[in-house]
Formats: C-alpha cells, structure tokens, sequence
C-alpha cells in the first residue's frame, strides 16, 4: 500500500488502525470511517442494530465520539420494503443511543441486501488511541465474548435456541460506548475492536503497530459456551480458516490449547468488543470502571518484548 502523507493527516490507511484521522486544528480531529455488510441474522431491525453498532465501534475504538452518520444501504427493487424500513429503523436507533446524527446516506439496487453506516467522529488529538502505542508489560483486556461468527453460523442454520439467538443477537448489538468511556479514563495506552479478523487478527495489528509481542492466556478468554460446543463439532465459519491462513506464520500455539479454543481465537467476529492494551498500574482503575458498569471482559494476555508482531498462545496465564 502507498504511503499517504499529509500534514494533517494523523492515521491513514497503512497505519494498521479502525479508523482514519484528520487534524483540524490543535483542538480538535476528526475521525472517519466506513463498514457494512450482508444479514447475518434474519430480524431485520436486529441487523439494522447489529450493522450500526459494528461501523461506530470504529470510533470508539480510536477513542473518539459518534458526530453524524450516513447510511450505505443495498436491497432489491423489488424486495419487501417493510423490511428494508426496519433495517433502517433499527440502524437509526442505535445511532440515536449513541448521541450521534443521522443526516443522510445512500442506496443502491442490489439483489442480496447490505447495510452499515459512514460515521464521523470527533475528538482532541491528545485522546486519539491508535494499534501503535502499546508497551512491553501492558495488560491485554477484552470486553465482550469471543465465538459470535460460529454462533450467526448456527443460528442460520437453525440451531441454537430462541433465548440463546436473543442474547447473542443482543451482545452484538450492544454499544462499545461505556467501554471506551471506561477505557479514555483509565490511561489506555492503544486500543482495537474485534471484528471480522476475528481476536487474533486485530491483535496481530497491535502488535505489528506497536512492534511488540503479545502472550495470550485460553483459559482467561471470554467466550460463548455454545461457541465451544460448536467448534467441537466443527462448525466453523470460512472466515476462520482464511484468517488462520493468514496468520499461521505469526501465531504460536502451546500443545495445550486445544483445536476448538484455536478456532475460536480466529473465529471472525461481527461487533465484537474492544481490546485494549493498559499499563499494569492502571489495570485496576480500568477493570474497576468496566465491572462498575456490569460489562462482559476479561484479561486475557500481556504485551511482550522481543519478535515484535508475533503472537504466543498459552494454555494457563500468568504475570
């Protein structure tokens, strides 16, 4: 990829981040970006919700707050637009929690329907949280639960229950705000959103970024239970096996960790959680302010020094 530069351009896209930022003035930046996708889910108003918590996690996760927000829409002329309202509804009232405006978007006639948001964000250079701050001894803490690609694969083919679909489904659709909010005060040193590259994917941009080394600890991993069920059963997404190819050459696995909680770990997510990397001596104020709010995490590894951008998978963790 070609190097951007500018003089007001702070991260551009070869800078391994979710998130594209401009300087403004010494006050104030802006952030940018853009992301959607085909259903996952059937409800169209839960993958409207899903699809707009997904796009704005970007923000989030650069440290920024939700400013406007524009629709990027496809469905089939003609398709029912009861549905298509719905999506829509549901996308516009997840922006609505987040405090940001909707103010316009774009829709084009397609066949196989696609929604996700442009989103705009603001911030003070100061607070922008990149992949490439993080330190040799920083604690890696997960918010949310791992295996969500696994489960949308079951759900369509029908097999999960109707009160696991609805947690999962509402999991996904939950905002990343308390969590960044949780993680600006605590001193946060670099941060990422887990998404489609699944865990291991996005740390590996942290890492490389901030050229270090990361230790991760299975047995401290937030997952779904119905994910481990099914990944001993060998229901894993395509997604998984392409961000294994990916990585295999960065990746280290302990004998230990077993097969399934490796799919897991490359298990592509859709609006996972935020993973952040803090200086020990701020962890408490951090995982404090998390719990506080009632949120699902974790601390799951540590960043480490030496063969910077590798990644080594331990069965049981320690300091």
């Amino acid at each position: 990829m070609p190097k951007f530069t500018h003089p007001n351009l702070l991260v551009g896209p070869e800078d391994y981040d979710d998130a594209g930022v401009y300087k403004i003035n010494d006050d104030l930046v802006l952030i940018q970006t853009v992301d959607f996708f085909t259903p996952m889910v059937d409800d169209p108003y839960a993958f409207g919700s899903i699809a707009a918590a997904n796009a704005l996690s970007d923000i989030y996760a650069m440290g920024g707050e939700p400013l406007t927000v524009m629709n990027v829409a496809a469905f089939p002329q003609c398709g029912d637009w009861d549905i298509f309202e719905q999506i829509l509804l549901g996308g516009a009232d997840k922006v609505k929690e987040a405090g940001a405006l909707l103010i316009g978007g774009h829709t084009v006639d397609d066949q196989e329907p696609k929604y996700g948001l442009s989103v705009t964000g603001v911030a003070k250079p100061e607070e922008i949280l990149t992949n490439g701050k993080g330190k040799e001894g920083d604690a890696l803490v997960l918010t949310k639960r791992l295996g969500n690609g696994i489960l949308v694969t079951a759900i369509k083919a029908d097999m999960l229950e109707p009160g696991t679909v609805e947690m999962v489904m509402g999991e996904m659709s939950a905002l990343n705000k308390e969590a960044a909010l949780s993680m600006k005060t605590a001193g946060v040193t670099a941060a990422t959103d887990i998404t489609g590259f699944g865990f291991l994917g996005h740390l590996g941009e942290v890492v490389a970024a901030s050229r270090v080394s990361a230790e991760i600890w299975a047995d401290r991993l937030p997952v779904w239970p119905e994910a481990v069920e099914l990944a001993k059963m060998g229901m894993i997404p395509a997604g998984c096996y392409r961000n294994q190819d990916y990585l295999k050459e960065r990746v280290e696995f302990a004998p230990e960790v077993p097969v399934f909680m490796r799919d897991i770990l490359f298990d592509p997510q859709t609006s996972g959680g935020l993973l952040m990397a803090v200086p020990q001596e701020r962890l408490e104020q951090l995982t404090g302010s998390l719990k506080e709010k009632g949120l699902v995490f974790s601390v799951v590894g540590k960043l480490t020094g030496g063969n910077p951008g590798k990644i080594s998978v331990k069965e049981k963790g320690k300091w």
